[in-house]
């Protein structure tokens, strides 16, 4: 009484005596609500409502001190974000003391605590004092079910804010609430009771002596037999309780030796959802428990697993988390190794399971078997074979099997790693004779089947080159299959030649991490590859099909990533090297260090290009342009002047496009100084010259936007006169659109050249500098010029803006938005594609500045849904999508308009299309609902 009264201020008001006195005789169900609202609104106190109640709350009546208790937690409910601390002493202090009243008072007090442990000004030390009067005063579980519930959120939230605090009481907190679960029955208190426990253990809580207690207290729901009533509003599923109790069991491996003991008589108990639930649990378990945890229970365990002849896939995931356990324990006696005993059957499981139908079975099979391969000494040269020999099946699978086999192609490159010798073995000569197998021999109709072992086969060799004796093997394997290729011993596609390029990149890539290797395949794969492309680039009387398709495009593309790939990693010394030789080879014609080097005449390159030879600048700039900067490259002001003369020739754009990107490569990495400036005036001037009137203006122009890009990643004085001088090429009749995506360009990131991967100089944050130094000039620029000009800017804008990242565009948003929507208008599906792309995350991120536009916006996306193209049809679905994270008030006018619009591309002849109409009308139909 003494706290209630502590609690007196001023006066209530009439209107409030009346509300309060209504609700406590039981005349009105609903004032709380409007109390609650007065005090929000600074009508009343919560000091003003407390004195108002003053008589109903010491009334002696105890259904009159539960009405007036119950109004004020309602109000303290709404309103405990209000509080000050002083007031939350004096409100603990009173409600701590009704916990002693009587139990029809008990649902109101804890509804008032409740509200209370929600306090941020909850003054130290209070937490700890109601878990221990609630510990101390009330019998939970004596309780209904809601009230119960009540408890355990009381605990959650002093859990989630006064963790310190209630860890200052040890294991008395743990008693405590072993105390107030104990019992416990309903699924709704179970889920919160069991997360409870897991946090008392993961959040390291003292648990002290009672860890038995807390561990029956949880096990005995093991196994859950739940079955959810029919119509159940609540939701609760017999997996949601399973999962949640799993989540307790396997949390500490303290559990361990009451635990372990539990699962194995459930595992050979009769009834199936108990095995299957307690394989699942002990899976679970391997991950936390150790050694000496389980050390005292495999021969039981094992007995058990044994026995069970179904859920093999259960089975199976259980003991490939108690062979990752084993992974994690040292042994210096061989023969004190646990697996040791089980290896027979355990490969026998394994096995089995590689063999079976089931993709699922397989998938699990082939984890397993890499983690036991892991296992040092376990696994017999027997053994292996039959592993490599399922891998090897597995590995050719069809593309309905697609997962297996990529699973079956990671574990044999694991295990080749582990063991060379086995796969070298019983895996290379069957790839070998898979390669040899030639079309020749094929009946018709064959052909689709043998060019998928083809695939596979090739796939299969990149993917076990993981140890340096293997790249040995399998490295002239591919590499001789080239040059059967070439000699017109196979009939081939530029396909072929791409796929078995794609191998020798993953190759190279597994190289990366060995010196050794990498200096081998760079020594062996380069000089092959080149061969192969100066002998496809000799003059012929009848050019042979074959030696056109190494010189396509798209081939040698192919050839560019593996050449790269091959060089990044080389060391300066051997980098070195390797230079002496390429750059005389495209230099001087010096073929000498080429295998197979008698070709009918001279590799000049750079010459006339009659035979096509000037296509393999693409093969040099690969090379130069992945060196290590410091690395010296000889007669390079031959070389500079002789790719800027080919930059601009017209006769062959692949090749003038490849010596600008390697002119642009070498310039980024040059060090600053007078040859570098020498280098860059000998650009400018050839540049301006073509750039006039004559056949090479889109040459030159390409040159500017490779040499710009070069210097704009570095942040070279230079790059803001050229970005310049590419904005007045906007204006260009014939160079305009060109010149709008040559901004993106400047912003994307490339893959073969002036990347961080082949140490260009790249600046952190050379897009936002490029933003900030040209995006105003840009903006100027769309509004000075003329209407058939204005889309070219729009198209660079957006190319910038897309590619920006988004916190920097952010703030910019409300002067640059207007010239976006505009850009949705431009008639080029480039520009709108590449507007919608950066509009999308805008919504998402930006909303309140986007709903000031959203009258445009719906129209515009709308009317792009209708869009010839399907790329931009879908981006502006999206966009419609993104719209429904406005403001509600803001999009519901437009509701009945888009819903009626997005009808049409319900019908859109592309599935892609259809599927984000469906999405995007779902959340529109949805909006303004309850919940939504």
């Amino acid at each position: 009484m003494a706290a209630a009264a502590a609690l007196e201020a001023a006066a209530p008001t009439g209107a409030l005596w009346g509300l309060v006195h209504d609700f406590v005789m039981g005349q009105q169900e609903g004032p709380a609500d409007q109390v609650a609202a007065d005090v929000k609104s600074g009508n009343y106190t919560v000091l003003q409502v407390v004195e108002a109640l003053g008589s109903s709350l010491e009334n002696p009546e105890p259904r009159t001190r539960a009405r007036g208790i119950q109004l004020l937690s309602q109000v303290l409910l709404h309103c405990h974000t209000l509080l000050l601390e002083k007031e939350v002493v004096h409100l603990i202090l009173f409600y701590e003391n009704r916990l002693k009243d009587h139990h029809l008072v008990i649902p109101s007090v804890l509804q008032g605590l409740k509200a209370l442990s929600l306090c941020v000004a909850l003054p130290p030390g209070l937490a700890v004092s109601v878990l221990k009067a609630i510990f101390q005063e009330v019998h939970v579980q004596s309780l209904p079910q809601v009230d119960r519930h009540t408890v355990y959120n009381i605990i959650t939230n002093f859990m989630r804010t006064r963790e310190e605090e209630l860890k200052s009481l040890g294991a008395d907190f743990t008693f405590g609430f072993i105390q107030v679960m104990d019992g416990e029955k309903d699924p709704r208190n179970l889920l919160v009771a069991f997360r409870i426990v897991h946090d008392l253990i993961s959040r390291d809580y003292s648990l002290g002596p009672f860890v038995e207690e807390l561990f029956e207290v949880t096990s005995c729901y093991f196994p859950i037999d739940f079955t959810p009533p029919p119509n159940d509003p609540h939701g609760i599923q017999r997996e949601d309780l399973i999962l949640s109790l799993r989540a307790v069991l396997a949390s500490t491996p303290r559990f361990a030796e009451f635990l372990l003991p539990l699962l194995i008589e459930k595992v050979d108990s009769e009834v199936l959802s108990a095995k299957l639930d307690s394989l699942q649990t002990l899976n679970a378990c391997c991950a936390v428990y150790g050694q000496k945890e389980l050390k005292d229970f495999l021969p039981s365990l094992w007995a058990s697993i044994r026995r069970e002849s179904s859920q093999r896939r259960t089975i199976l995931e259980m003991l490939l988390g108690f062979l990752k356990l084993q992974q994690k324990w040292s042994y210096e006696d061989r023969d004190q190794r646990p697996l040791n005993g089980f290896k027979d059957q355990l490969c026998s499981l394994v096995f089995v399971a590689l063999t079976d139908p089931s993709t699922q079975l397989q998938l699990v099979g082939i984890r397993t078997l890499t983690v036991l391969g892991a296992q040092p000494d376990l696994l017999s040269s027997e053994d292996l074979e039959l592993a490599v020999g399922h891998l090897y099946r597995l590995s050719f699978l069809e593309e309905d099997s697609q997962s297996c086999r990529v699973a079956a192609l990671e574990a044999s490159g694991t295990l080749a790693a582990l063991y060379p010798v086995a796969f070298s073995s019983h895996l290379i000569p069957k790839l070998a004779e898979e390669l040899r197998v030639g079309e020749s021999n094929l009946t018709k109709g064959d052909e689709h089947i043998q060019c998928s072992r083809h695939l596979c086969c090739l796939q299969a060799l990149s993917a076990v080159s993981t140890h340096p004796s293997i790249v040995k093997e399998t490295l002239p394997l591919l590499l001789q299959h080239l040059w059967q290729v070439n000699r017109g011993n196979m009939v081939a596609q530029s396909s072929d030649v791409i796929a078995v390029c794609q191998s020798l990149k993953q190759v190279a890539e597994k190289c990366q991490q060995d010196p050794e290797s990498c200096w081998y395949f760079h020594q062996t794969a380069i000089p092959c590859l080149l061969a192969l492309a100066v002998q496809a680039s000799m003059p012929e009387k009848e050019p042979s099909v074959l030696k056109k398709v190494l010189l396509e495009d798209e081939v040698l593309a192919a050839m560019v990533s593996v050449i790269g790939t091959a060089t990044t990693h080389l060391s300066p010394e051997l980098a070195a090297q390797s230079v002496t030789h390429i750059v005389p080879l495209f230099l001087d014609g010096n073929v000498s260090f080429l295998p197979e080097n008698s070709f009918p005449s001279r590799f000049q390159p750079f010459q006339d290009d009659a035979s096509g030879q000037r296509r393999l600048i693409a093969l040099l700039m690969a090379f130069v342009c992945s060196l290590p900067r410091n690395v010296e490259i000889p007669q390079l002001n031959q070389l500079m002047r002789e790719l800027l003369e080919l930059s601009c020739c017209h006769s062959c754009p692949f090749s003038s496009t490849a010596a600008a990107k390697c002119f642009a490569g070498l310039l980024n990495k040059h060090p600053a100084g007078q040859q570098l400036d020498e280098f860059l005036q000998l650009a400018v001037d050839k540049v301006e010259a073509g750039l006039g009137s004559g056949p090479c203006r889109s040459q030159a122009f390409t040159l500017l936007l490779w040499v710009t890009k070069a210097l704009v990643l570095r942040y070279h004085p230079l790059s803001s006169c050229l970005t310049a001088r590419l904005m007045d090429l906007l204006n260009d009749p014939e160079l305009g659109p060109a010149a709008a995506d040559g901004f993106s360009l400047l912003m994307s990131d490339c893959t073969d050249v002036l990347t961080r991967a082949g140490h260009a100089e790249v600046r952190i944050m050379f897009r936002q500098r490029f933003f900030t130094d040209n995006v105003p000039a840009l903006v100027q620029g769309f509004h000075a010029a003329p209407q058939d000009v204005k889309p070219n800017y729009l198209k660079g804008l957006s190319h910038v803006l897309n590619r920006l990242p988004k916190p920097v565009l952010l703030p910019e948003l409300p002067t640059l938005l207007s010239l976006l929507l505009e850009a949705l208008s431009c008639p080029d599906c480039v520009v709108q594609l590449s507007t919608l792309s950066c509009l999308q995350p805008l919504l998402l991120e930006a909303p309140q500045v986007m709903s000031l536009h959203v009258d445009t916006l719906v129209t515009k996306f709308l009317n792009l849904s209708s869009s010839p193209s399907m790329a931009v049809r879908i981006a502006a679905l999206q966009c419609m999508h993104a719209l429904t994270r406005l403001p509600t008030p803001v999009l519901l006018p437009y509701k009945p308009q888009v819903i009626r619009a997005l009808a049409k591309p319900l019908d859109d002849k592309k599935r892609l299309v259809r599927k984000e109409a469906v999405s995007a009308r779902g959340e529109w139909f949805l909006l303004g609902s309850p919940g939504s």
